[in-house]
């Protein structure tokens, strides 16, 4: 028998536990285990930074409801891949520009798929 799951505030959750609000949520998860998988971070590595990128956005003015923090986990994985020297910060804001392109001009409900244009 399973243990009930307790909720947390501002986290979806169904009857088996936390769920992802967004499918990109659960890539940004999906993301960090491959990287740590692949060694590009330690978990301990990972939990410190990603605290650090908490407190930074609550400094700024997040309010802590839930609703941001894969957004934070994106934070994380970009400045840990920049660190790690996987990617450098420019490679990755010329990446970030190209899915916002591609998703500005992909229809609501459509898969958003990159093309060279998106990097112009």
């Amino acid at each position: 028998m399973a243990k009930p799951t307790i909720p947390v505030p501002g986290i979806p959750c169904d009857a088996e536990g936390p769920v992802f609000r967004e499918p990109w949520e659960a890539q940004a998860f999906a993301m960090a285990l491959a990287l740590h998988e692949r060694g590009v971070f330690t978990w301990p590595e990972w939990a410190s930074t990603l605290g650090e990128e908490i407190k930074r956005a609550q400094a700024a003015g997040d309010p802590d409801t839930g609703d941001t923090y894969y957004r934070h986990w994106l934070n994380t994985l970009e400045r840990l891949v920049a660190q790690k020297g996987v990617a450098d910060e420019v490679t990755l804001a010329r990446y970030r520009d190209a899915w916002d392109h591609a998703a500005d001009r992909t229809p609501h409900g459509a898969p958003i798929e990159l093309r060279a244009e998106d990097f112009k």
